[in-house]
């Protein structure tokens, strides 16, 4: 791939010369020699640099927003009401103090180079990620970085999160407080140190506090958000379990609509619990008991966070948002 190096020594011009003319920057260069340096740009498919000024000022306004996925899915984002509502927050708060925002799902860390070497990142803010090859980059990197519900120790980060263990047991009480045995533990894939493993540690703790044995069969894991539905289907066979705690409200309401297409009544026959309290979450039918958490606060936080780091502010390394347990519809008391 050319560079404007290359450019100026085809053209026989200086750096500047070229950076003007991309830059359609008033210069003293003749129509002839604008005209070739154009040509060559042409020629050899030349993008610029989004950042090229940032690298030379130093001031780089843009801010890298990530989200790490196991596997990259184009659909990742928009299909995933929580990704949408916390992007969105950020965005607008950077946007509000005079940054840009790039959203980006990495999988790879050659993803993750590909970014950090063609833009110049004022900060990045890392949703969801685990150790690993792009954890240890971003390590060796010396670009501010928050994470965003991530339980790595390193005083390399600052983090926002909640207390996630705190929230697993909290639902899991609740449905055992109800009279519910056979819990059900819904999740996206656990990886240990992870959220999901959080709450999952949580559900595991409440039921040894109900006096409940664990079993490792009432554990359904999910490679998406999205086949909630289908394992509502399988959960309505089976008749020993009584409720389900799932660690999404996305992933409770698909499990409620498979149970509904089996006709299976929530709460009557079982109870579903949730884990956020989406804007949907209070309309489904019946009305979605759940965790909720503030999932634009988070947002706000991390940009406070990250823009106090790059101003030389002082800020807490570490900031843990609260937890409510919200009563609807979706879970009934049993004898």
């Amino acid at each position: 791939m050319a560079t404007i190096k290359d450019i100026a020594k085809e053209a026989g011009v200086s750096l500047t010369t070229v950076s003007n003319v991309i830059h359609n920057t008033k210069s003293r260069a003749s129509k002839e020699t604008v005209e070739r340096i154009r040509a060559i740009i042409e020629k050899y498919h030349y993008v610029p640099n989004m950042s090229a000024r940032a690298l030379v000022s130093k001031n780089s306004k843009i801010i890298g927003v990530l989200t790490y996925a196991e596997k990259k899915d184009i659909h990742f984002i928009p299909e995933d009401p929580f990704l949408g509502i916390l992007i969105r927050s950020m965005e607008m708060n950077l946007t509000i103090r005079g940054y840009f925002t790039m959203v980006q799902t990495v999988s790879t860390l050659d993803e993750l180079l590909a970014l950090r070497d063609n833009w110049n990142f004022a900060g990045v803010i890392v949703h969801g990620l685990f150790e690993g090859g792009i954890f240890n980059q971003l390590t060796q990197d010396d670009i501010p970085c928050v994470l965003i519900d991530s339980y790595i120790q390193n005083d390399r980060f600052y983090t926002v999160g909640v207390n996630d263990f705190e929230g697993g047991r909290m639902a899991t009480a609740y449905l055992a407080s109800k009279g519910h045995k056979n819990i059900a533990f819904v999740s996206p894939t656990i990886f240990e140190t992870g959220v999901v493993y959080e709450r999952f540690m949580g559900y595991k703790s409440a039921l040894e506090e109900a006096g409940v044995a664990f079993s490792q069969k009432n554990v359904y894991q999910v490679s998406t958000l999205d086949v909630g539905f289908a394992l509502g289907q399988k959960i309505a066979e089976c008749n020993d379990i009584t409720a389900v705690f799932a660690t999404a409200d996305l992933l409770a309401l698909g499990v409620i609509a498979g149970l509904q297409s089996k006709g299976i009544s929530v709460p009557d026959d079982k109870s579903v619990m949730g884990f956020d309290d989406l804007y949907g979450s209070p309309l489904f039918n019946p009305p979605l008991t759940t965790i909720r958490q503030s999932v634009r606060e988070k947002g706000v936080k991390a940009v406070d966070t990250l823009i106090g780091v790059i101003e030389g502010k002082t800020v807490p390394r570490h900031i843990n948002l609260p937890l409510e347990l919200i009563e609807r519809g979706s879970v009934k008391a049993i004898n």
